[in-house]
């Protein structure tokens, strides 16, 4: 699986939370101020070129919907992620979220009970 640019996943975004769509659509959906249609026609054209779109005709109308699946793409770029930045470590991923004070304690209470039911 080809990581994705951010205006790429940005775009993708907008295609999993709308899972049929035409270009169009996701501009619609794009806070202001909106990219160019033709901006966001060719992120969607490299997203099916890079295997991330199934696409339909209708008449003159292109349709568009994920062929990869949200989940997914979060389990590969985040096991990219933390190789690459993390030392292949989620520990270190998640000491690093403790000392920038992105997590409380409390959160990490909520992910111990996870873990443990996880166990089961």
């Amino acid at each position: 699986m080809e990581k994705l640019t951010h205006q790429e996943e940005t775009v993708m975004l907008y295609i999993w939370q709308l899972q049929e769509c035409v270009v169009k659509d996701i501009v619609n959906e794009m806070s202001d101020p909106k990219p160019p249609y033709t901006t966001v026609a060719s992120v969607v054209r490299n997203l099916e070129q890079k295997g991330y779109l199934n696409s339909k005709r209708y008449g003159n109308v292109w349709v568009y919907s994920p062929r990869i699946k949200e989940d997914e793409y979060k389990k590969v770029f985040m096991s990219s992620v933390v190789k690459s930045y993390f030392e292949n470590s989620y520990k270190e991923l998640v000491s690093f979220f403790v000392k920038e004070e992105k997590i409380s304690s409390e959160e990490l209470k909520e992910i111990m009970q996870m873990i443990e039911k996880g166990k089961k």
